[in-house]
């Protein structure tokens, strides 16, 4: 099963728009505002030539189609200059934003420690005691939300993609291979991690470090993270529809990757990073908050190499609180995840990209060059960045 959901891009969208049919969900609620309503000022971007696989160049269209494509959505100064959706996808359906979700998730923790209810410098069994003698018990906060843990599960070697299967199978019944007597639960999943190696010092891209700091979020709120990502953020930027998380089986969200929602209300929430935190006069996300996201780190996530979900950006990224950093010239920065999930954020050319696809993972087949043909967007859209600026 999970072979077959990496290599058809059938499965993998069926998997991604039908949600609710994946297990139990809880919404992330819209709130009772107007939708923000982004005004539209669309341009011929089909044809722009674009460079992609293979050393062709083909219209963005194309690129688009060839690549199992869900939806692109372009803003450009809060105005909707692109917007296309393909495969059968349609522009109402809440799309799996995949490890994309991570980003957003990683707002919601700045803010909370912004408030004062959360220290980088604390042990995580400091707020779940039941994780004390575990991986990531030992784990402080700031080593969570940059990934410099250490972990191995159930005394198995460590591997990325498996790890990030096994995670699926813990929340998804449908997805567990036959005869899975693993966890059942995210929390009872955490507890089997064990230290591998010192922590601090290296990147090493880990899920468990979202769940657990979603556990910490939940114990220093006491709401659940849906909840609190309703509140803080989604019913204030003027979103059409409720976001949606997949819950385990003891009603937890899957924090790492299971949040859904369309690729405009994305668009909405990019634009509003991309306005620093701001809609109009109503400041969402504290503007000090913002201003951190692009902000290149020292030390261990400085230019790391970066993970399959990721592989069509350039060959380093730096890595700050679950954000990827392009170190380029328009201070892009983006949440990624596995299949073509992007948002990707701009402030230098004042553009907004949400990306979704379906794209399959397998060693025969490059991944789209999705972060170049975001800069050729850009280019064509905002021009080319003024020297000044480079």
């Amino acid at each position: 099963m999970w072979a077959r959901g990496f290599l058809d891009p059938a499965h993998v969208r069926q998997h991604a728009t039908a949600v609710s049919e994946n297990g139990p969900t809880r919404a992330v609620q819209r709130g009772d505002t107007d939708p923000w309503p982004l005004p539209h000022d669309e341009r011929d971007l089909g044809e722009l030539p674009i460079a992609w696989t293979h050393g062709r160049k083909v219209p963005l269209s194309r690129a688009l189609a060839e690549s199992d494509s869900d939806a692109l959505v372009v803003l450009h100064r809060g105005r909707v200059v692109y917007e296309s959706y393909l495969h059968g996808y349609r522009a109402h359906q809440p799309h799996l934003n995949g490890s994309a979700a991570k980003s957003y998730f990683g707002l919601l923790v700045a803010m909370i420690e912004h408030q004062g209810l959360l220290r980088r410098d604390a042990l995580t069994r400091s707020y779940i005691p039941e994780l004390a003698g575990t991986g990531f018990g030992d784990a402080t906060v700031e080593q969570l939300m940059h990934m410099t843990t250490h972990v191995r599960f159930a005394d198995r070697p460590y591997d990325r993609v498996l790890e990030a299967h096994r995670y699926w199978a813990v929340v998804t019944p449908s997805l567990r291979p036959q005869g899975y007597t693993g966890p059942t639960t995210i929390l009872d999943h955490l507890a089997t991690a064990r230290a591998a190696g010192p922590y601090g010092h290296k990147f090493r891209y880990e899920n468990g470090n979202v769940e657990t700091m979603a556990e910490i979020l939940r114990r220093v709120t006491g709401v659940s993270t849906a909840e609190l990502f309703g509140e803080l953020i989604w019913s204030r930027i003027g979103a059409a529809q409720d976001g949606l998380y997949l819950l385990d089986s003891a009603g937890d969200e899957m924090a790492c990757g299971g949040f859904a929602a369309t690729a405009m209300d994305i668009a909405r929430l990019g634009e509003m990073l991309r306005r620093g935190g701001a809609i109009g006069d109503r400041q969402i996300i504290p503007a000090e908050v913002v201003a951190t996201i692009g902000r290149v780190p020292d030390g261990a996530t400085r230019r790391v190499t970066a993970p399959r979900a990721s592989a069509d950006a350039p060959a380093t990224m730096s890595y700050h609180d679950f954000w990827w950093l392009l170190d380029d010239a328009h201070g892009s920065y983006m949440a990624s995840g596995i299949h073509g999930q992007r948002l990707f954020v701009a402030p230098g050319s004042d553009l907004v990209i949400v990306h979704f696809g379906a794209h399959i993972l397998s060693p025969a087949v490059p991944p789209p060059p999705l972060v170049p043909m975001f800069a050729q967007i850009a280019a064509a859209v905002a021009g080319p960045v003024p020297e000044t600026a480079r």
